[in-house]
């Protein structure tokens, strides 16, 4: 499982920046967010690099961001961020609901 990212370099995909700007998520609480949140899922075999979901508080309001990482360069790859639904969430955001 990955605990801490460990990250020099950051890159935002298209699709990121776009739900970030959507959300009106800034690029700043994302790195906040790989730094000091919790990872709560781990996806090992996603290529080209094992990713994990985090949780992170900015102002009492919950986002998820799903992150690859780039070990031996130290990369992160943010491929999506978003504000976890109740509908699908549990009201700790780190469990999902059941269908």
């Amino acid at each position: 499982m990955i605990n801490r990212l460990n990250c020099k370099e950051y890159y935002f995909s298209s699709h990121a920046v776009q739900r970030m700007f959507e959300r009106k998520i800034n690029k700043n609480s994302v790195i906040s967010a790989i730094k000091e949140g919790e990872v709560i899922a781990d996806y090992p075999d996603d290529t080209p690099y094992p990713s994990c979901l985090i949780l992170y508080f900015v102002k009492s309001k919950p986002i998820h961001a799903v992150v690859a990482l780039d070990i031996a360069e130290e990369k992160c790859y943010i491929i999506t961020v978003y504000i976890p639904s109740i509908k699908l969430w549990h009201e700790d955001y780190k469990t999902r609901r059941d269908k």
